[in-house]
């Protein structure tokens, strides 16, 4: 299979010629890559495909939801997928648009690195998106982008199950203000997967099922690899959120299990001041009092308080309230 890195050009409206797309051939079949849409890529894109307004338009802005728009020659697919943000370590969405047809591909706007890493290796290394079966088809490149970012993505969720046992096992370990940061984090990483996942999940469902056709035959082999190694992962987040939720809760109690004991600590020792501060007010009182001037009325105001002390210990204790 041939392999050429081609710089299209077209003129702009100022008559000056602008590089707008690079573009691997694959025999008959060519890859286009956008990497940050400007003004001439779309315009590219309305004068040498007949595509929707609407695609076009989404190629300039961030989409909300993963969808696939079906038409008579062309798809158009916008997908999410996952990467860590380094410095946060929240999990952050990667937008990738696809413009799909029978001797086509268009990747647009700064896609997951996944698909900048394949597009690159490729000029070189043409055999990367090469397959005995299917190659030469838009299908079987469409199933190459896809198949490798949703290795990425596997590696990801695996990153999370290791966190998640760093969080278990430093559950009884670290402080509770780090923890109760990290299984926060933690949450808000799994609500963000299900976002991802969840509609993107249905859209893989109309690959296998055959609603989606494509452009090649037999390919529901390939799609239904693609939806199982998706449903792996899904079910895994899932799995991962129950386990999460079942550690906050096991957090919540072990944090309801020491306030409580400070509280039992913090209450013996009131109960215990309680008659000794009642003892020492009537005695610091302006008035007399029997022994106030007897020498040795301080020790046997201490002596007393001290028995007063024990007894109220050695009671407690008999309650099994200690």
């Amino acid at each position: 299979m041939s392999n050429r890195n081609v710089e299209i050009r077209f003129s702009s409206n100022k008559g000056k010629e602008v590089i707008v797309v690079e573009t691997i051939n694959l025999g008959k079949l060519k890859w286009h890559h956008i990497t940050n849409p400007t003004i001439e890529d779309l315009d590219f894109l309305r004068d040498n495909f007949r595509f929707h307004p609407l695609d076009i338009d989404d190629c300039s802005s961030f989409v909300q939801r993963p969808k696939i728009d079906i038409y008579d020659d062309y798809y158009f697919l916008v997908l999410h997928f996952p990467i860590i943000d380094k410095r946060s370590s929240l999990v952050k969405t990667e937008e990738t648009k696809i413009f799909w047809g029978q001797d086509y591909l268009i990747t647009v706007g700064n896609s997951h690195y996944v698909v900048q890493d394949l597009f690159n290796l490729t000029k070189i290394a043409p055999e990367e998106v090469e397959d005995d079966e299917i190659s030469g088809t838009s299908d079987a490149l469409l199933y190459k982008v896809l198949y490798r970012m949703m290795k990425e993505t596997f590696l990801l969720v695996q990153r999370l199950g290791s966190d998640l046992d760093i969080i278990s096992r430093d559950l009884f370990e670290s402080k509770s203000e780090k923890i109760i940061e990290k299984i926060s984090k933690y949450r808000k990483n799994i609500i963000q997967l299900n976002t991802i996942f969840k509609p993107q999940l249905r859209m893989f469902h109309k690959f296998e099922s055959g609603e989606i056709k494509g452009f090649a035959d037999d390919m529901e082999e390939y799609w239904g690899n693609i939806l199982d190694f998706y449903q792996k992962m899904w079910d895994m987040i899932d799995d991962y959120g129950e386990l999460v939720a079942g550690l906050s809760n096991t957090f919540d109690s072990l944090m309801a299990n020491r306030t409580n004991e400070i509280m039992r600590i913090l209450t013996i020792i009131s109960t215990i001041v309680l008659p000794l501060s009642f003892f020492t007010g009537i005695y610091g009182m302006n008035v007399h009092l029997p022994l106030q001037n007897n020498a040795i009325a301080f020790w046997l105001l201490i002596g007393f308080c001290f028995i007063t002390a024990v007894l109220m210990l050695f009671y407690f204790n008999k309650k099994k309230w200690m």
